[in-house]
């Protein structure tokens, strides 16, 4: 089998697991628009930000490191579980200790002041009492996700795409079945007094928002238990030496990881706290929680990708036409990603309807937010090239600049989002998404081929990438997003694109 079918099946594999997932939780979006107030949206946007943001510190950059180690040390795999494991188990508990006390002050920063002072008959479940249980189920969820995080990269390393889609299938169902059973099965099981209807009434609140948060902290202790063939194979067999060396390589990835995850949340956690402190607020911020939900598919396809390339990149990396290989890559990447832009543009008009409020005022509202899907379509394009352009610091050892580059990005974030937000709410916040990704990406480039040269094809892929921008300005501003352009742009793009690279797929699909 060719180098590139294998990295392809073994992507496909991981990408129709993280597909069918993450659909499955794409797919709660219209239940929530539905189910709460808009504003109740905000709150559930803001606490997994949150979330991601911790999940990330708690890892402490351990996944990629453990890849690295594993390459370095292929004759003691075992050590380097032990440690990668070890070093997270540690970090979780420091967590704790100095997290716990101060949980009341943490639940009043976390707390969306708007939502209690200003909103507080909108929602339910907005009160202080009700942020304290928001943090305690958050507290639980990002340790429980962390004590995961290990041995799912122990699974991908061990080539078992199969039982990695497996498992955060199964999580996924769990989370999606809890939500549903929360907001329908509960309240219609007490409306008709079925067996046990008078003790759930006791404590069933009907509307909270809360029920979310145990619904992922539920999915997330079933995936551990999930986990426990892995979990039992871990000895704390410790090695300092090269614990200490992984410390050294992973710190800079866990700050680079961090300034990553404020791209992409901060801008959530900063509507709720520039915006004026009115109704308006909280309604803005789940604008455009929500709304960021339909570029979810190009986000699907960049993770499926991460997930395939990056076991592949370093066990491939001592070959000799490595860099060849990882540039021919590239190439099809953005082919894929840049037809995925003007096919997601190309159909919003039927892709906003998974926004819809549960009357005819709300959802008006919600597709106000429709314009900032380009940015953040165009945003996640620039990630997924980043992702793979950021291989060469990853394999020779010079994980600070990820930490330079996504510091870079952390501050354009910030600063932009700082100074327009104000004045233009989640609009600023979208093309202050997409900027940040593209400095990154170029910061990447550049850098990349100074100390790890690889032949990137520049022409043809910023040929892909201006003329998919194009095709998607005609098809959101010129055509006004009629479904029949857009996919007629999308369709003969596709085309094109086949077209053009009929000589390359003709000798890939012929090699054995």
């Amino acid at each position: 089998m060719s180098t590139a079918k294998k990295f392809a099946g073994q992507t496909a594999v991981y990408g129709l697991s993280t597909i069918a997932s993450r659909l499955l939780t794409f797919f709660l979006t219209p239940v929530y628009t539905r189910a709460y107030p808009l504003a109740a949206y905000g709150i559930i946007t803001t606490m997994y930000s949150y979330v991601s943001m911790v999940n990330a510190a708690l890892t402490f950059g351990m996944e990629t490191t453990f890849f690295r180690y594993l390459n370095k040390y292929s004759d003691d795999k075992q050590r380097v579980y032990n440690n990668a494991f070890a070093s997270v188990l540690g970090v979780t508990i420091i967590f704790l200790l100095f997290s716990l006390p101060f949980i009341g002050n943490i639940a009043n920063f976390i707390d969306i002041e708007h939502a209690s002072k200003h909103n507080h008959n909108a929602v339910i479940g907005t009160t202080q009492s009700d942020f304290l249980k928001y943090t305690y189920l958050f507290f639980a969820t990002v340790v429980v996700d962390a004590w995961c995080a290990i041995p799912f990269v122990k699974i991908r390393a061990d080539g078992k795409p199969g039982r990695y889609g497996a498992i955060k299938l199964a999580s996924v169902l769990i989370f999606v079945g809890c939500n549903l059973a929360f907001i329908y099965v509960v309240p219609f099981w007490v409306k008709h007094n079925f067996i046990g209807a008078g003790w759930i009434s006791q404590w069933y609140v009907k509307g909270w928002v809360g029920y979310v948060f145990v619904s992922e902290l539920t999915s997330s202790i079933f995936t551990l238990i999930l986990l426990l063939p892995e979990l039992v194979k871990i000895r704390f067999d410790l090695d300092k030496k090269m614990l200490m060396q992984m410390y050294s390589y992973s710190w800079p990835i866990l700050i680079a990881n961090l300034s990553y995850l404020i791209n992409e949340n901060l801008d959530n956690l900063l509507l709720g706290k520039l915006l004026p402190a009115n109704a308006n607020s909280l309604r803005d911020v789940g604008i455009y929680g929500a709304c960021r939900k339909i570029p979810v598919f190009l986000s699907i396809f960049v993770n499926a990708f991460r997930l395939g390339a990056e076991p592949f990149f370093f066990s491939y990396s001592k070959n000799k036409n490595a860099a060849d290989t990882y540039a021919r890559i590239m190439n099809y990447f953005v082919i894929t990603v840049c037809v995925m832009f003007v096919a997601l543009i190309g159909n919003i008009e039927i892709l906003k309807y998974f926004i819809k409020g549960h009357d005819a005022t709300q959802t008006a509202l919600y597709w106000t937010g429709l314009p900032i899907i380009p940015p953040l379509v165009l945003g996640y394009v620039c990630l997924g090239i980043y992702m793979n352009l950021s291989i060469w610091y990853k394999l020779s050892d010079q994980t600070k600049f990820g930490l330079y580059i996504s510091g870079v990005g952390a501050i354009v974030t910030i600063v932009l989002n700082v100074l327009f937000i104000p004045e233009y709410s989640y609009i600023a916040s979208a093309w202050t998404s997409f900027i940040a990704y593209a400095v990154m990406m170029v910061l990447s480039y550049v850098w990349g081929q100074k100390y790890y040269p690889i032949p990137y094809n520049l022409k043809k892929n910023l040929a892909y990438i201006i003329a998919s921008i194009l095709l998607v300005y005609l098809s959101f501003s010129v055509f006004h997003r009629n479904i029949f352009i857009g996919n007629a742009l999308f369709i003969g793009f596709g085309a094109a694109a086949l077209y053009l690279e009929r000589k390359e797929l003709i000798a890939l699909l012929r090699k054995k």
